[in-house]
C-alpha cells in the first residue's frame, strides 16, 4: 500500500487534517500555526473528512491554490513559517498536500492578534488558543530551557527539607546529598549571590513550599466499580515527593489487578498478572517523568476499571515522540534538570527504552490492547482487556454453576443455606479464611495453624480434598500429590467463587 493510500485511511489527529477545499484564511493560518507550534504536520485539501471521501481538486486550479497557500502563511503567520507543498494523484483525483515543520522559534501567531491571543496550538484534531501557560512553555522551547530548571527565589537550598529524597537518594546510589551533589545535579544555582533551588528541586523535597507552588503535583489513583467512572471500591491520593510517586502509584494498581497460576514448567508455577505490569510500570513512570508541571489545576490520575487501566499525564505527548512507533528507541525530554536525577535512581532505566519495553511485554499480551490519545492538554495511555465481555459472560455461567456449589459445600460441610450470608458463621468464615490462606500457594500445615485444626487427616478429607475435586484450590506439585512439599494455592475459579461467596 502507498504511503498516501495509508494516510488517507488514518483519522485526523495532532499531525493531520482534512479538508474537502481551501478553509477560510484564517482557519488555515490557525492550522498551519498550531502544526509549526507542535510537531508538524499534514494538511491535505481535495479529502473530505466525516465521511471520508476523495472529492479533488479542479486540475485547473492547483498553481493558483498553491499560490494563496503560500501568500496566506506568508501574509498571516509569524514567525516565518515555509511549507512544503505539493501535488498528489489519487486514482483520477488530484490533492494537495501542505507539510509543515516543527518549528525553532515559537510561539507562532497571527500577525494580525500578536502573541497573547493569536497563539493557536494542536490538541487533538483541533486547533486551540493557547492559554498564557502554554505560550509560556513555548518561550521555553525557543530558548532551550525547560520549567524545572528556573529558579524559585523564596528560600535558599540550606532551608529546604530534603529528607525523604536525601534517604532514597543514599539508598539507591550510596552516596550522601551535599551541596556538591546538589550543584552538580544543577538541583541548584548561584544568583546575585544566593544559592537558590530550583523548581526541580522543589519538586523533589518534604518541604511546605513543594505544596504552596505545586499543590497539583500528585497522582491520584481510584479503583472504580464497573467499567465507568463512578463508585468507588478504593483511592488513594500519593501527594509526597514526584521521587517517590511511581513507586507508590505502581503498587495501588498492583493491589487492584490479580495474578494466577497459568500452567507448570516441570514443578514450577508459571504465575501471569492479568495486565502487562511491566508496561504499566513504564507507562507510570513516563507518566511522572515527562508530565509539564507548569500547568496549574491538573495532576496524574490512574484509573483501574474492570475492564482497562487508565493513566493520565497533564501535558502534550513530547512533539518528537510517537506512540505508533515504540521500536525506535525515541527520547524526548520535558524536564530536562528532573530527569538526570531519576536516571541516578534508576526510575529512568535507558535513555529511549521505555516504548520498547512496552511494545515487547505486550507481545505476550495478545487479549489486551494499548490505546492513547490527548483529552485537552493531557496525554492518556489505556490498556484494555479485549476479552472482558467474554469473560463476564463465563463468570456468569460460573456463577449458575457455584450455585450448585455452595450447595454441595454446605450439605457435605453441614451448613445451611440461611448460613452463606452471615460471615460472623464460624464454618462459612472458615471456609473464606481457607481459600483467602490460598491466594498465596500455602502447606497444609500452615493452613491448619491459622484456622486452628488438629486432624491433618480429617482437614484433609473435609476441606482440601472437597476444594480440589471442586477445583477451586490447585497443587502446586501436581504430579506428586503426597510430596512433603506440596502447596496448595487458589485457581483462578477459586477466586471467582470466593468473591461469590464474600457476595452472598
Amino acid at each position: 500500500m502507498s504511503r498516501l493510500k495509508e494516510i488517507l485511511q488514518q483519522p485526523e489527529g495532532r499531525r493531520l487534517e482534512f479538508k474537502a477545499k481551501l478553509p477560510t484564511n484564517a482557519d488555515l493560518a490557525k492550522t498551519i500555526i498550531s502544526f509549526a507550534n507542535d510537531a508538524g504536520g499534514e494538511l491535505y485539501i481535495g479529502v473530505q473528512d466525516n465521511p471520508r471521501k476523495i472529492v479533488g481538486v479542479d486540475e485547473n486550479q492547483l498553481i493558483e491554490l498553491e499560490e494563496r497557500i503560500s501568500n496566506i502563511i506568508h501574509d498571516q503567520c509569524s514567525p516565518i513559517v515555509l511549507p512544503e507543498i505539493v501535488f498528489l494523484k489519487h486514482e483520477d483525483k488530484r490533492i494537495i498536500c501542505t507539510t509543515i515543520h516543527k518549528g525553532s522559534t515559537p510561539p507562532y501567531h497571527l500577525k494580525s492578534k500578536g502573541i497573547k491571543n493569536g497563539t493557536f496550538i494542536r490538541v487533538g484534531s483541533s486547533n486551540r488558543q493557547a492559554s498564557e501557560e502554554m505560550i509560556q512553555e513555548l518561550e521555553r522551547q525557543k530558548q532551550n530551557i525547560s520549567f524545572d530548571s528556573e529558579l524559585v527565589f523564596q528560600k535558599s537550598v540550606d532551608e529546604i527539607e530534603l529528607t525523604s529524597f536525601s534517604d532514597l537518594f543514599f539508598e539507591k546510589t550510596g552516596e550522601k546529598i551535599t551541596n556538591q551533589i546538589l550543584h552538580k545535579l544543577e538541583l541548584y544555582k548561584q544568583e546575585q549571590g544566593k544559592e537558590l533551588a530550583t523548581k526541580a528541586l522543589i519538586l523533589l523535597s518534604d518541604d511546605e513550599i513543594r505544596k504552596q507552588i505545586f499543590p497539583y503535583s500528585k497522582v491520584e489513583c481510584a479503583r472504580f466499580k464497573g467499567t465507568v467512572p463512578g463508585n468507588f471500591i478504593d483511592q488513594k491520593t500519593i501527594d509526597t515527593n514526584v521521587s517517590l510517586q511511581a513507586e507508590q502509584a505502581y503498587q495501588f494498581v498492583l493491589r487492584h489487578i490479580s495474578q494466577s497460576s497459568t500452567d507448570y514448567q516441570g514443578v514450577f508455577r508459571n504465575d501471569r498478572w492479568e495486565y502487562p505490569i511491566i508496561a504499566i510500570r513504564e507507562v507510570i513512570r513516563n507518566a511522572i517523568i515527562h508530565r509539564d508541571y507548569s500547568l496549574t489545576g491538573k495532576d496524574i490520575k490512574i484509573a483501574i476499571f474492570d475492564d482497562k487501566v487508565e493513566i493520565t499525564s497533564p501535558g502534550k505527548l513530547m512533539p518528537t515522540v510517537d506512540y505508533s512507533d515504540m521500536d525506535s528507541g525515541q527520547s524526548d525530554i520535558r524536564n530536562k534538570t528532573l530527569a538526570p536525577v531519576f536516571k541516578r535512581l534508576g526510575i529512568i532505566e535507558q535513555w529511549g527504552n521505555g516504548l520498547q519495553l512496552i511494545a515487547d511485554e505486550l507481545k505476550a499480551y495478545p487479549e489486551i490492547e494499548l490505546s492513547w490519545k490527548e483529552p485537552g492538554i493531557g496525554f492518556r495511555v489505556t490498556f484494555t482487556n479485549k476479552n472482558f465481555k467474554q469473560q463476564q459472560e463465563s463468570r456468569q455461567e460460573l456463577q449458575q454453576e457455584f450455585e450448585n456449589e455452595l450447595s454441595t459445600i454446605g450439605t457435605k460441610l453441614a451448613l445451611s443455606w440461611n448460613q452463606v450470608g452471615t460471615k460472623l458463621e464460624p464454618s462459612w468464615n472458615l471456609v473464606i479464611t481457607i481459600l483467602e490462606l490460598c491466594i498465596n500457594a500455602q502447606a497444609i500445615q500452615l493452613i491448619m495453624d491459622k484456622v486452628q485444626w488438629k486432624d491433618r487427616t480429617k482437614f484433609r478429607n473435609k476441606y482440601i480434598n472437597l476444594f480440589l475435586d471442586l477445583g477451586l484450590l490447585q497443587m502446586t506439585i501436581p504430579e506428586k500429590p503426597k510430596s512433603s512439599k506440596q502447596k496448595y494455592k487458589i485457581t483462578e475459579r477459586g477466586n471467582l467463587f470466593l468473591a461469590l461467596l464474600k457476595e452472598e
